[in-house]
């Protein structure tokens, strides 16, 4: 399970066992580190997520949400979520432990969300701010559901925004 160099590619491989999901033993191999460091990283992030560890981080977790859910819903609810996910919650959350992410986090990143302004100097509208609210408390739920998190911090946290848009002018 340690990382070797490639003396034809310069790059880093792997080479590791881990257990699938019905426990069946397997070995596989990943190719092309730059660093041993990042061989390294990567393998631990994925026997974590093999073993629905919450040591993981947001970025981990958010791959293997879409693993799960991807292929219930439809595709049109697919291409909202992915967007919401990977454009505006992975990228705040990216770098920290799921198990890590308190009620406070979550506070500070909707007061990001409520502070931000498109080019035209306009704010996101109140249904569009519960919309990705919803999806972040989604991705909790299903870490407390499916991977044993403790409590869901979106939920602790609040809703942001309104389900009801107003009337167009």
């Amino acid at each position: 399970m340690k990382a070797k160099k490639n003396p034809k590619t310069g790059l880093y491989d792997l080479q590791y066992y881990y257990k699938d999901w019905q426990g069946v033993r397997k070995q596989s191999t990943k190719r092309g580190f730059k660093t041993k460091h990042e061989a390294e990283k990567w393998l631990n992030e994925f026997l974590m997520s093999q073993q629905g560890n919450l040591n993981m981080n947001f970025e981990s977790f958010a791959e293997l949400y879409k693993r799960d859910v991807k292929n219930r819903i439809r595709e049109n609810t697919w291409r909202t979520k992915e967007y919401i996910i990977d454009l505006k919650i992975t990228p705040y959350f990216k770098n920290k432990k799921m198990c890590d992410i308190k009620s406070v986090d979550v506070i500070a990143w909707q007061n990001e969300l409520l502070g931000y302004k498109t080019k035209e100097g306009k704010p996101y509208s109140p249904t569009y701010l519960k919309t990705i609210h919803n999806q972040l408390s989604s991705i909790f739920n299903h870490a407390k559901r499916y991977y044993g998190l403790k409590t869901n911090p979106a939920a602790i946290a609040g809703s942001i925004g309104k389900k009801e848009a107003q009337e167009m002018q």
